[in-house]
């Protein structure tokens, strides 16, 4: 890696934090640096969801308080979410590099589509309701979502929330504290399965993981000055522009 490298990687690194703590969809940037550096799109994908990790815990934290009342009843959406996990990331490490990479377009154009509708799939808040996540569909629909997240990770938050949204009570707050302590699982398994697959670029993850946890703290200062619509329109720019370099190169 040339010190040229390590700037980019930073950069897109700090990017990613700041947008996820503004409007989400910070996955896009490290998976891209990594993309147009040459990195194979698995580990690429394998080494974002590293990258990511840190946010997860952090944004769990900030929910503390709504986790600690519920997290009794989410165990089984838990143990659903590591098990879809898990198959999401032994599907992706079945795959070689050229048959991801012809996946990879359209799983961008898919994430971008839902990042771009994510501000109507929010759940509409439902104060004064008790959170239930122990239903059927709420289950299968984790499940799906996780499998989702295992395999490739961009716009995995976007979706879980509108699921949840769907199919659990309680109000928004509550459905993005389940959401946050979800992915940590999900992210969790797929870490594990992809450093035991010897998939991981290492020197890339090492440089991007501080940048990322820099861009967090510092996208709150942001979050409060810099319109998320703005903010949305450059992640979206990013997946169709990401999504047309890997359609030029399949």
């Amino acid at each position: 890696m040339t010190s040229i490298d390590a700037a980019i990687l930073f950069a897109a690194g700090l990017l990613s934090g700041i947008v996820n703590a503004v409007a989400g969809g910070g996955t896009f940037l490290t998976f891209g640096a990594m993309s147009v550096l040459g990195i194979p799109p698995i580990s690429a994908n394998a080494t974002s969801s590293i990258t990511q990790f840190p946010g997860y815990i952090t944004s769990t934290l900030a929910y503390w308080s709504d986790i600690r009342a519920i997290w009794r009843s989410a165990l089984l959406l838990c143990i659903v979410s590591a098990i879809g996990a898990l198959g999401g990331a032994l599907l992706l490490l079945a795959l070689d590099n050229p048959s991801f990479r012809a996946m990879v377009p359209w799983l961008l154009i898919a994430a971008t589509a839902l990042f771009a509708a994510g501000p109507w799939l929010k759940p509409k808040p439902k104060l004064g309701q008790p959170a239930a996540v122990g239903t059927v569909p709420g289950a299968l629909m984790q499940f799906v979502t996780a499998i989702y997240g295992g395999f490739f990770g961009a716009g995995m938050g976007v979706m879980m929330l509108a699921t949840l949204g769907l199919t659990q009570s309680g109000d928004y707050h509550r459905l993005n504290a389940l959401k946050n302590m979800f992915s940590i699982v999900i992210a969790a398994v797929a870490i594990l399965i992809f450093v035991s697959g010897g998939v991981v670029s290492w020197p890339e993850a090492i440089v991007m993981i501080p940048a990322v946890a820099i861009g967090g703290y510092v996208g709150v200062w942001i979050a409060k000055r810099v319109p998320q619509n703005a903010v949305r329109g450059f992640v979206i720019a990013v997946g169709l522009f990401l999504a047309g370099y890997y359609f030029l190169k399949t």
